[in-house]
């Protein structure tokens, strides 16, 4: 019987070591990543039947890289790993078309199970999260305008290089645009949030978990 491919994307190191060795037992892991702008590459290339992807890591964040996945593979199913409880976390990442939401602190024991879910159809949330808690985060969320919902994808990229500390130049080369382009996203931003520095854009960023 064919085995299902997994895609593993976490830029630690320690947590690919163990994650590898244990999806080695049932899953062929086909490829590994360490930002969302490769997993975004790998997931295109590699076609894999699994996602297992890190919530926060560097360039593009877990949820806007498996947003834009999802786009081309609708059918990809998308297991997150996190190190935050926080049901706001988990409810972004379901609703980004996880399958499965797992806490990295015991991601060891789970993550076998919630890959089972998601290649069931089913849906995988660490027993640890407040079941009732998430639920109702879900029903406000479905009534509640997110803020973000302001920006194009382009600009939550930027503001997301923006808020790691990024240059011009160096957003320019990431994204493949002008350094004019850059700045014209970020003035954008600005205005659609109603920001004015880089500092505001930074804690923009770290209050809505884009890094």
């Amino acid at each position: 019987m064919k085995r299902s491919t997994v895609l593993l994307a976490d830029d630690h190191a320690i947590v690919v070591e163990g994650l590898c060795r244990v999806l080695g037992t049932n899953y062929d892991v086909v490829g590994v990543v360490g930002n969302g702008r490769a997993l975004l590459t790998a997931a295109e290339q590699l076609q894999p039947d699994v996602i297992v992807t890190d919530v926060s890591m560097p360039l593009l964040n877990g949820i806007e890289a498996v947003l834009q996945i999802r786009k081309g593979d609708p059918k990809v199913k998308i297991v997150f790993l996190s190190m935050h409880p926080d049901v706001v976390y988990a409810v972004e990442a379901l609703q980004a078309g996880g399958s499965a939401y797992v806490l990295k602190s015991s991601a060891g024991i789970e993550i076998l199970t919630a890959i089972r879910h998601a290649l069931q159809g089913k849906r995988y949330v660490s027993p640890s999260i407040d079941r009732a808690a998430l639920e109702a985060q879900i029903k406000r969320d479905r009534r509640a305008h997110h803020p973000l919902d302001s920006l194009s994808q382009r600009q939550r990229e930027v503001l997301q290089l923006v808020a790691e500390g990024r240059n011009t130049k160096e957003i320019a080369e990431i994204l493949h645009v002008s350094p004019r382009t850059v700045e014209f996203h970020r003035y954008c931003i600005m205005e659609a949030l109603g920001l004015h520095s880089t500092a505001e854009l930074v804690q923009y960023a770290i209050k809505h978990r884009l890094i």
